[in-house]
């Protein structure tokens, strides 16, 4: 993969806001595979002109498939702060999604326990009871049937299967579990277009063609709302396309 520019679209002495690209790992999954913290810790280096690596904690985290955008405390204070507003749902994240299909109501909350298998990173709707399992709930809404209003960019696949029908959904994450928006959606019938781990269309292609999971995945985490951790004004980043 080419070497990539960091995309910020806010920085001060607190904190820094960037765009996630698709196939980018929030931190280092393993070693040769790009990340946005190498890429931040990198700005800041060159940025800063100081001896020693700086200091970055990262917040909040996407899929490796997904993108978006992110924002990491440059500070232990910000760190702290930005925590607990995650914490008690101080965070806004919306999300953009083209699905496979219709969800039952043009707007609805859904709300499921999921549990995650550690061996093959798969999570799934599971009972309350089942060990590990964890509660999760995201509110959508569905903007348009059909043509996508957002830039999503190039094609999936090549000749990749033809929706049953598009729709592409406004999503609010109340909770943030492994793959929680997929699980979901898959779920509830209207799985993500190029997901290759939930949408089965999507999976039953990459293995005949050897693609990767975030080939092109259709979901991207396109707003964040939160207060600066230091003056407590509120930020507010979106963007309109992936």
């Amino acid at each position: 993969m080419k070497p990539l520019n960091l995309q910020a679209f806010y920085e001060d002495e607190h904190i820094i806001v960037c765009f996630k690209p698709p196939r980018f790992a929030t931190e280092c999954c393993k070693i040769g595979s790009p990340d946005m913290v190498s890429l931040v810790k990198n700005h800041l280096s060159q940025t800063k002109n100081t001896s020693g690596e700086p200091y970055l904690s990262v917040i909040h985290r996407l899929d490796q498939p997904v993108s978006g955008i992110l924002v990491f405390a440059k500070t232990p204070f910000a760190a702290k702060n930005l925590n607990r507003q995650l914490t008690h749902n101080g965070f806004g994240k919306y999300y953009r999604a083209l699905v496979d299909g219709i969800p039952a109501e043009s707007e609805g909350t859904l709300e499921n326990y999921l549990v995650k298998d550690g061996r093959t990173n798969i999570s799934r709707v599971c009972t309350k009871d089942t060990p590990g399992a964890k509660y999760a709930r995201l509110h959508y809404k569905i903007l348009k049937r059909g043509h996508p209003i957002f830039n999503w960019g190039r094609g999936i696949f090549k000749n990749a299967p033809s929706p049953i029908e598009p729709a592409e959904l406004d999503i609010r994450l109340d909770t943030g579990r492994h793959h929680q928006i997929r699980v979901q959606l898959a779920a509830a019938g209207c799985p993500i277009i190029g997901d290759t781990k939930y949408n089965p269309n999507f999976s039953d292609k990459a293995r005949q063609t050897d693609q990767k999971e975030w080939q092109d995945i259709r979901l991207c985490a396109y707003k964040l709302e939160f207060r600066h951790p230091k003056t407590n004004k509120p930020m507010h980043f979106e963007i309109s396309e992936a």
